[in-house]
Formats: structure tokens, sequence, C-alpha cells
């Protein structure tokens, strides 16, 4: 019985022996990938709209539980606002789109002005603001902010209007 004890014993120090000299002629486990050091995150845009790649792109530091809760919370914020300007950005538009179907080209233009004054705010000229901001007191919006409200989204076409009810 001890022989036997014995030759696993050589054997399992022979095996360690042969696999510490393969990993160190090999260069190392390829199994284990080097990890980037803390420091090297890569956080979501914020001077523009978010797109696919950028949620991709997006990388966190480690921490000892994971990943640093504050980078993931602050982009997690970010792409939740970026999401809801979206949403708005769209039910402006249904609407821009309906108030043309429906022959109201008034309410159309009002729209219109107020989500192209929302949508690039930075890129207009002072000449094109001074002239956005008129036209946007003109139709009573509020013009501190990119952010346009519809005051009334006009019913759908298959809806009766509030009034015939």
């Amino acid at each position: 019985m001890s022989q036997l004890l014995l030759f696993i014993v050589v054997a399992l120090v022979v095996g360690t022996i042969v696999f510490g000299v393969t990993v160190l002629l090999s260069g190392g486990d390829s199994g284990l990938t080097p990890v980037e050091p803390d420091g090297q995150s890569v956080p979501l845009p914020g001077d523009r709209p978010l797109g696919e790649d950028d949620i991709g792109r997006t990388r966190f530091d480690t921490a000892w539980r994971g990943y640093r809760m504050a980078q993931v919370d602050q982009a997690l914020q970010r792409a939740a606002y970026d999401i809801g300007y979206k949403g708005e950005l769209i039910s402006v538009l249904e609407a821009e789109v309906t108030a043309l179907r429906e022959g109201r080209t008034e309410d159309a233009d009002a729209l219109r002005a107020a989500r192209e004054a929302a949508v690039a705010p930075t890129q207009a000229t002072p000449a094109e603001a001074e002239k956005k901001t008129a036209e946007a007191e003109k139709i009573g919006e509020d013009t501190d902010g990119p952010v346009a409200e519809v005051a009334e989204i006009p019913p759908a076409a298959d809806e009766e209007p509030a009034e015939s009810r």
C-alpha cells in the first residue's frame, strides 16, 4: 500500500513540474488575459446624442466588488436621458406629421421651429438664433432652453375631437 501512495505522490510531482516548465516555455497560460489597469475607463460622450456604438465602446474601471458604481450610475443616467429625449422628439415629429396631414400648416410650422431649436441649438449662427427666438416668442414658447414643450398633441385620425364628445 505504501508503494502505491509513493507512486501517486511521485506522479503528481512530475506532472506539476512538466506543467510548470510548459507554462514557462510557452509564455503563460493562454486562458488568462491581461486586465486593463484602473483609469482606463471609456465614458459615454456628453457632447452629442448617443449611438449604438457608444454603448458598445463604454468601459468601466474595476473595483473590489465589480465595476465602479459611480461610473455605471453616470452612464445609466446619461442613457436614460438620451432615451427620454429621443422619445420626446419622436412625439413632436408625430404631432408635426399629424398636423401636416390634417392641413394645419401653422401648427406644423410651429412644431418644426420648436423641433429645430431643440435639436441643434449650438449649430445656429447668432442671426438664426435670434430669428428662432423671435418665432418661438411669437407662438408663446419658453426660450430659456433647448427643450420644446407641446401644449396639445392633436388626436389621432381615428379619434373624435374633444369638442364633439
